[in-house]
């Protein structure tokens, strides 16, 4: 139930309710601002340290929010006044070198003969700062998601391009979503700033390395990769392990894989070097990969050119060998130390 006024049979003198709203005003963090018809100051209340405190007879907005500021509002408070419509405006103060915005909410004062203008200022600068790093946060995420959604929509044509059967298409479009899915959930971990380059190879091998094998042999430089090289890179493994899984030495039940990242220059320009060696069971194949899979395409084209490097895919008589070049814009070496991965 709603109430207003003081409760039945308890007597409240008009200083305690004073009290009281002076005190609910100061909590709310709000101030106020009484001008009679003529726009001088009546009577302020919990105005900001910052605000001159030049409330003499006849001081104004001028006096308080300086030349620019007061004419404006002068203009509309005088609109106010004559029409009765409530109005709304917005200050910016500098305060100690940092600019603070606050917004007025301006009433008149009693009815056709208006007895003067209330203003009541609360400061909204950080309501308008979270507002914009909201606006900026969405931008982000729909930049995100198109690109999510531009990677998936290559990802479903070329495996259908590649792929003979509904059955394939499916097991291999479903397999390529998945590691896709395992990149994105390092990146959301971790807050969009992207992955480690172990943890992400840790993804991608843990659904088809065997546990007999024991843990996969990552070495090298356990370097922190941005989101877009996180996504590209792990479709590139994800591409030679299936492929491994499907044909090669780990489908053969002794995995005879290294996959190792290490300094390198591109271009004059320090970069990092991803290198897949795998040797076969049978020392003259030449490996599975054709000319027109989407696998090869992924590795040789979409990867190298979605991080600004280069790659190289040699496919040997019992090897396949893979490298990747990553320039340093997409990464950081956060620890030198030579590592090697331990799976969980």
């Amino acid at each position: 139930m709603n109430r207003s006024g003081p409760v039945p049979g308890v007597p409240f003198s008009l200083e305690g309710k004073a009290a009281l709203l002076e005190c609910a005003i100061g909590s709310a963090g709000i101030s106020i601002i009484f001008q009679d018809p003529g726009l001088a100051i009546v009577y302020a209340e919990n105005l900001p340290s910052q605000f001159p405190m030049l409330l003499v007879p006849g001081g104004n907005d001028t006096d308080l929010f300086g030349d620019v500021h007061g004419r404006k509002l002068g203009k509309l408070k005088h609109q106010v006044l004559e029409t009765g419509t409530a109005a709304r405006a917005e200050v910016d103060i500098s305060v100690d070198g940092e600019m603070r915005t606050y917004e007025l909410k301006i009433h008149r004062i009693g009815g056709d003969r208006p007895s003067g203008v209330l203003s009541v200022i609360t400061e909204v600068t950080e309501t308008q700062h979270r507002e914009k790093v909201l606006k900026s946060l969405l931008r982000e995420l729909s930049h995100r998601s198109k690109n999510l959604l531009a990677i998936i929509q290559g990802i479903a044509t070329q495996t259908a391009r590649n792929t003979l059967s509904l059955d394939g298409f499916l097991v291999k479009f479903r397999g390529r979503l998945q590691s896709l899915s395992n990149s994105q959930d390092l990146i959301t971990d971790s807050s969009w700033r992207g992955a480690f380059f172990f943890e992400l190879a840790e993804k991608q091998f843990a659904p088809y390395w065997p546990e007999k094998a024991g843990a996969p042999p990552i070495f090298g430089l356990n370097v922190h990769l941005t989101p877009n090289a996180a996504v590209h890179i792990g479709l590139a493994l994800h591409e030679l392990i299936v492929n491994s899984a499907s044909y090669g030495a780990i489908a053969g039940g002794k995995p005879t894989i290294t996959l190792t990242c290490q300094e390198t220059l591109l271009a004059g320009r320090r970069a990092i070097e991803v290198s897949w060696v795998e040797t076969l069971a049978d020392s003259d194949e030449v490996h599975e990969f054709s000319d027109n899979s989407f696998g090869k395409t992924v590795l040789e084209r979409v990867v190298p050119s979605s991080v600004n490097g280069k790659a190289e895919l040699a496919l040997l008589p019992g090897r396949i060998e893979y490298q990747l070049v990553v320039p340093d814009a997409e990464f950081e070496i956060l620890k030198r130390e030579p590592h090697k991965l331990k799976m969980r």
